[in-house]
């Protein structure tokens, strides 16, 4: 887990900002930004670090969930009641994650390529 003070900087901001031009959401980019800092990062530790709402990293998290990018493992507290806390780590390699998002872009623009020559063809 990430003890230091740390935030998403210009060069994180980059990463998020073309990762928004390529259609993943803005807390999406951030938590994966974040994940990328840390081997094993709490929702409480991404909150703080990229500045987003816990509901935020919350649906974040369950987008990398859905799509295997994440593991969750619940840590119970060291004193006092209350839920455990959970603890993520990125599982697949950014690179793959970035083929992924590729393959993704490139199946939707071959759909738009597509219906453009329908339309030259019904004109």
């Amino acid at each position: 887990m990430n003890n230091g003070e740390y935030y998403v900087d210009d060069e994180d901001s980059e990463m998020v900002l073309l990762l928004q031009k390529l259609n993943v959401s803005k807390p999406v980019a951030k938590t994966l930004v974040c994940l990328l800092t840390a081997e094993k990062i709490t929702s409480r530790e991404v909150e703080m670090m990229s500045r987003l709402r816990q509901p935020e990293v919350s649906i974040a998290m369950t987008y990398l969930q859905k799509n295997n990018w994440v593991e969750v493992e619940e840590v119970k507290k060291k004193q006092g009641k209350g839920r455990p806390i959970k603890v993520y780590t990125l599982t697949v390699p950014m690179d793959d994650i970035i083929d992924t998002i590729e393959q993704k872009v490139i199946s939707e623009n071959q759909m738009m390529l597509e219906n453009i020559e329908r339309l030259k063809g019904l004109s």
